[in-house]
């Protein structure tokens, strides 16, 4: 699919302004949406939105199809009638300017738990059925993600292959025994899903009645632990006691002199190739009920996956192995058509990567903070662009533009002003809004932390940091009358608003 000439939004919807101490599906997501469209722009960018394990990222989730319950917003659940004034009142005295999860969930879980028992007792007939479709419908993801969530319950949230050796490896006998004597807990588990996709879908047609196109994110590992890879071990590279033979990662690049070692444990790609990659096909299926547009993290996994032998605690003993990409795309086109895909194609890119990502059409990744560290070839400089790409100043991974270019080495610095001229009164992160979004790639989308102007500590992942990331949010009235009409003013200016 051809992206139109546009702009638009990078922000995680736990980054979204609400009362509740984290970003919610609610009225904070559609006064952003509302501010998207009085700007003029036609896509939200989001994070992958599964639930995420310890560390918070929402590239390191329990599950790869499942939403997180966190986001499920209380105000929706007390419109519905299933929680009272009270009990959402007591979550409304933590910060606005950040998530603090561990508290948040410790707060939240009871009130979700309260609305399911609600349900279950004073559920409309409709939405009863509903529910029930719902868990039909999803029940090839469903079933094994509500057990797995319960077992981890029961289990003082230990790592699955931690496990007794009977539900680890899901000997029949165990896992009847554990559908039997968790039924309340797996059913509370479905509730969540079926509420949560209830509230994203009802965000969604908001967004697009608006002429908002969101784009999702799919990332090309999941978890160890994860209800993925306990339900289907087949598809990865594990060991006899289930822990990773080999280990997704990076090696050394720019974030990191010693590689990232992510610790996921890496695709039996042959065995995924024996099986049509019916379970890759499946997450797209999925994404694309709940979003507009896929951006494939780490793209270049397709082509060739940097392996580290499990047991390593850095990346740089790893080594580079082929994929069937080529096999896999052709075979997503024929089972659900020519997707509406971006590619993250960041990294060590090399020509056989490019080759891939050019067959099937994908529009690629340019990002400005890494545009002025070489010479004049470098591929992110603008004047290099194709126009079918998508231009950011920064990303997740990135920090705010005003901490970059804090941080920016003087060489560096002097080649961005040879692009720019003087920084302007207006700073340095409009100054880069303006080279993207006067660049002739068809799509330009800006970190909300840089509309806001803000600095490093906006800054929302540090990678190879474990800890203390994605916590970054903004407040409503950070969205003033001058933001708005310089924003919409260049996008305009720069030929992005929507066509009539």
């Amino acid at each position: 699919m051809q992206l139109p000439r546009a702009n638009g939004i990078l922000l995680h919807p736990t980054s979204l302004p609400s009362p509740y101490g984290v970003g919610e599906l609610g009225s904070g997501a559609r006064q952003f949406i509302d501010f998207l469209a009085e700007t003029s722009q036609q896509f939200w960018q989001v994070l992958p939105l599964g639930p995420t394990a310890y560390g918070n990222s929402p590239y390191m989730c329990y599950s790869a199809i499942a939403g997180n319950p966190l986001l499920i917003s209380v105000e929706v659940l007390h419109e519905d009638g299933l929680l009272s004034s009270e009990a959402i009142a007591l979550m409304e005295h933590f910060p606005h300017d950040r998530v603090e999860y561990d508290q948040v969930a410790a707060a939240k879980m009871p009130l979700l738990r309260q609305a399911y028992a609600a349900f279950t007792v004073q559920g409309t007939p409709e939405s009863q059925a509903a529910f029930e479709a719902f868990c039909q419908a999803k029940a090839s993801w469903l079933d094994d993600y509500a057990l797995f969530m319960a077992l981890k319950t029961e289990n003082q949230d230990i790592s699955w292959f931690e496990w007794d050796e009977a539900i680890a490896h899901r000997e029949p006998a165990a896992m009847k025994a554990a559908l039997e004597r968790l039924a309340t807990e797996v059913h509370f588990h479905q509730f969540l899903q079926y509420e949560f996709f209830r509230q994203w879908g009802a965000l969604k047609d908001y967004a697009n009645e608006r002429k908002i196109q969101i784009v999702g994110d799919i990332p090309i590992y999941v978890a160890h632990d994860s209800a993925d890879v306990w339900a289907n071990p087949e598809n990865f590279k594990l060991d006899e006691k289930g822990l990773a033979a080999e280990m997704a990662g990076v090696p050394p690049d720019y974030f990191s002199e010693t590689g990232q070692l992510w610790g996921n444990p890496v695709y039996d790609w042959e065995h995924l190739k024996d099986t049509n990659f019916a379970w890759w096909i499946q997450r797209f299926e999925a994404l694309l009920t709940a979003v507009d547009w896929i951006r494939i993290d780490h793209f270049r996994g397709f082509e060739a996956y940097w392996s580290v032998p499990g047991g390593e605690s850095t990346a740089m003993n790893g080594e580079w192995v082929l994929a069937p990409g080529e096999a896999f795309f052709k075979q997503l086109d024929k089972q659900l058509g020519h997707l509406p895909i971006l590619a993250e194609d960041l990294g060590v890119i090399t020509p056989e990567v490019e080759a891939l990502r050019d067959q099937f059409e994908f529009p690629g990744m340019k990002v400005l903070h890494f545009a002025f560290g070489s010479d004049p070839a470098n591929p992110f400089l603008p004047f290099n662009y194709p126009r079918n790409c998508v231009v950011y100043t920064g990303t997740h991974d990135n920090n705010t533009t005003v901490g970059w270019w804090g941080e920016l080495q003087d060489w560096d610095k002097n080649n961005c002003l040879i692009h720019i001229g003087d920084v302007s009164p207006d700073g340095i992160q409009w100054d880069l809004i303006r080279q993207a979004m006067g660049s002739i790639a068809n799509l330009s989308i800006i970190p909300m932390q840089d509309i806001l102007s803000c600095g490093s500590e906006a800054r929302m992942n540090t990678p190879g940091v474990a800890t203390g990331n994605w916590t970054w949010r903004y407040e409503y009235d950070q969205l003033s009358g001058d933001v708005r009409h310089k924003l919409n003013t260049l996008t305009h200016r720069f030929g992005r608003p929507p066509q009539s």
